[in-house]
């Protein structure tokens, strides 16, 4: 028997799937486990590291090249995965792989202009919103939406890739968080995968996974095999995750899953709870800096998780707590989703969205406060600078 042979493969893939889909998250696991250390050799032998700024959440310089292993990891197993012929689409992946991470990897060593990543993101997306696997004709009666053009549903497509490909890249702030924020997504994703029947996209989400997991040991480290991921690191994975909750925007209603309460037109609503913590911090970290008459690329200390650490959080606690509330809003929606049909579960999904703006805003006023009181001169040199920068 010839196991390279594609008929035995099947056959092999078929009758022992389970094994296969615990054999992909264990290679991925292992091979950025191996990765990871060359990267980070090279790195400080070329001393090839991140250093300390204004905004940074760490002390030392750190290489930020995980997104390296990331790449490799990615290709080398898709690349196996062709052999199965199960879906047309893992060639074109590749090419949208490859061209965001030469754009992160640039911005990594040299810093790449906004223009480039932009435009590398677009190129990417083009590659896979024109796959058959990922065609959008329907939104299965969402707010009473059924069929849409076609090229309104390319556009549509479009918008989905770059705007998750960012707002994943804006979560990696801080040690943890776009890793398990990451392994939260990618598994919610292999267990609907699994639950209706698509096995090329179950391997590439606990692909997705076992290579965060393995990364995790790396980027909480303290010592000198700490990594980041990098834009390199977060753009590739911003890029699966957008092209996993496309896969599952264009699947066709389950029945087995509709008859036991799933409603399809929640299934726009499903990947907004999936992809909660990215989504939302995002749009609140843009209102935030349009309230206080900034441009919505301008950086700063906004984001939820720098609130957590302003409030005394570690980086490791505030990466479990963010992801943990990720998971919780996932549960939420499956709670809700059998009672209320998509209007019902927009309002809900909104008052989620309220209920944790206000809780997060609580929380910077609170860390205000107690920067106030510990540091009065430093408050009270910041409300002359505010006075001054007014009369100017």
């Amino acid at each position: 028997m010839n196991i390279l042979d594609q008929e035995v493969l099947l056959d092999l893939f078929h009758r022992y799937y389970l094994f296969f889909a615990g054999f992909v998250f264990l290679l991925a696991f292992v091979l950025t486990w191996y990765f990871t250390p060359k990267v980070l050799w090279v790195s400080r032998e070329k001393d090839l590291m991140k250093e300390v700024n204004a905004r940074s959440s760490h002390k030392m310089a750190i290489p930020p090249f995980g997104g390296v292993a990331f790449f490799l990891v990615l290709v080398l197993i898709i690349s196996l995965l062709q052999a199965l012929r199960t879906s047309p689409t893992g060639n074109h992946l590749i090419i949208g792989l490859t061209f965001l991470f030469m754009a992160g990897l640039k911005d990594d060593l040299v810093i790449s202009s906004a223009r480039l990543k932009f435009i590398s993101q677009l190129f990417a997306a083009g590659f896979i919103i024109f796959s058959p696997e990922l065609q959008l004709t329907s939104l299965h009666g969402f707010l009473g939406v059924f069929e849409i053009p076609i090229l309104l549903g390319y556009a549509f497509k479009v918008l989905i890739v770059v705007a998750l490909i960012n707002a994943y890249n804006l979560i990696d702030g801080i040690d943890g968080l776009a890793g398990i924020v990451g392994i939260v997504i990618s598994l919610t994703y292999a267990l609907v995968f699994y639950s209706t029947g698509h096995p090329y996209f179950v391997l590439l989400s606990l692909c997705t996974a076992g290579i965060l997991s393995a990364f995790l040991r790396f980027n909480f480290s303290r010592g000198r095999k700490k990594i980041f991921m990098g834009d390199g690191g977060s753009l590739v994975m911003g890029f699966m995750i957008a092209f996993l909750s496309l896969k599952l925007l264009v699947m066709k209603p389950y029945q087995p899953l509709v008859r036991e309460g799933y409603t399809p037109e929640n299934t726009l609503l499903f990947a907004l709870a999936v992809l909660f913590l990215p989504i939302f911090d995002t749009l609140r970290v843009i209102l935030i800096r349009l309230k206080n008459g900034k441009t919505p690329f301008e950086a700063d200390r906004n984001h939820m998780h720098h609130v957590l650490l302003d409030n005394g959080l570690s980086h490791k606690k505030a990466s479990f707590v963010l992801g943990g509330l990720n998971l919780a809003v996932i549960v939420l929606f499956i709670m809700l989703s059998r009672d209320l049909k998509s209007g019902g579960m927009s309002l809900a999904m909104l008052g989620v969205f309220v209920i944790v703006a206000i809780a997060f805003e609580a929380l910077r006023k609170k860390a205000l406060r107690r920067s106030l009181r510990e540091n009065p001169k430093e408050a009270k040199q910041s409300r002359k600078d505010k006075v001054a920068m007014a009369g100017e």
